[in-house]
């Protein structure tokens, strides 16, 4: 009898951590390449919040606040690797970011200034969050 385990999609995380001047990305040091959001994989075990928490710290050093959840992205076409759903949560650091972990470097940008070649689908995600920052602070 062959065993036929389901292929399920991989939980991931991605952290929009809003600092003085913007919001943090990072430079991928692995494929594939370009600017992301910080995040990762959500481990065995552990809420969807304590992995965007850690994934934060490992990439970029900063302690974050969550501060709300933006969405959930599952796009199976999202990452080129495999088919991920991502919690996308909002949070809040002080400080400046320092590249680490799987991080090559790691930048502060504001919506008129991101960088050219952003990862998987976070020009989507950053266009979301900027979408929904300015209708809060225009108070609609």
């Amino acid at each position: 009898m062959k065993n036929h385990s389901p292929r399920n999609p991989f939980p991931t995380v991605d952290i929009i951590i809003e600092v003085e001047g913007g919001v943090v990305l990072i430079e991928r040091k692995n494929p594939p390449y370009g600017w992301a959001i910080p995040g990762g994989f959500v481990d065995y075990g552990e809420t969807v919040e304590a992995a965007a928490v850690r994934e934060a710290r490992e990439e970029t050093g900063l302690d974050v606040r969550l501060k709300s959840l933006l969405g959930v992205y599952s796009d199976p076409s999202r990452d080129p690797r495999h088919h991920t759903i991502s919690t996308v949560f909002v949070a809040s650091a002080d400080g400046q970011p320092a590249a680490a972990d799987d991080a090559a470097d790691a930048g502060v940008f504001t919506e008129g200034a991101l960088p050219e070649d952003i990862a998987f689908d976070h020009r989507e995600i950053l266009a979301d969050y900027f979408k929904r920052r300015s209708a809060r602070v225009s108070g609609v």
